[in-house]
């Protein structure tokens, strides 16, 4: 089985799907939560469209730690910054997959808290869950865009909004 192959067809079909959620991104509503534990609209959006680089931080490392890395989210303000942002992003995940083989997959990825485990995945499997956290993290948004009466575009089929209902 290619999974390479497999692995950059679903982060490019992800992309489209999530450019189209961004294009929709409202101006005015950056500080939006649906709820007081809830991220805001735009520190989930950043983190949305960050995601797309994660393919080429986990095949050219072993781990992350959040406490010892020098971690620090992305701060943007504006839609044009992230869609600039998640063009670029898309293009290093892209681009590390496409220069990497099959067994570059197998070595184990650990994210880690000041030394401490958080989970462990084969590169495959850590690749795998970033492509999940697309997913939930752009229903996340949908759901956002649904409470302000913003039309959702389809994701894996036409919304009721791009079929009129």
């Amino acid at each position: 089985m290619d999974t390479l192959s497999q692995l950059k067809s679903e982060l490019e079909n992800e992309y489209q799907t999530t450019r189209k959620f961004v294009e929709r991104f409202p101006e005015g509503k950056n500080d939006y939560a649906p709820h007081e534990k809830s991220m805001k609209m735009m520190p989930l959006a950043t983190h949305l469209v960050e995601v797309f680089e994660w393919p080429n931080t986990i095949l050219n490392t072993s781990e992350l730690d959040f406490a010892k890395g020098g971690y620090q989210p992305t701060v943007l303000s504006t839609k044009e910054d992230l869609l600039k942002k998640l063009d670029q992003d898309y293009e290093a995940g892209k681009k590390a997959l496409e220069n990497v083989k099959e067994d570059d997959l197998n070595p184990s990825w650990t994210i880690k808290n000041d030394g401490h485990e958080l989970a462990s995945w084969s590169k495959y499997g850590a690749i795998r869950h970033a492509l999940n956290q697309i997913t939930h993290h752009r229903a996340q948004l949908g759901v956002y865009y649904r409470l302000n009466d913003i039309p959702l575009p389809g994701s894996y089929g036409p919304s009721a909004d791009s079929q009129g209902f």
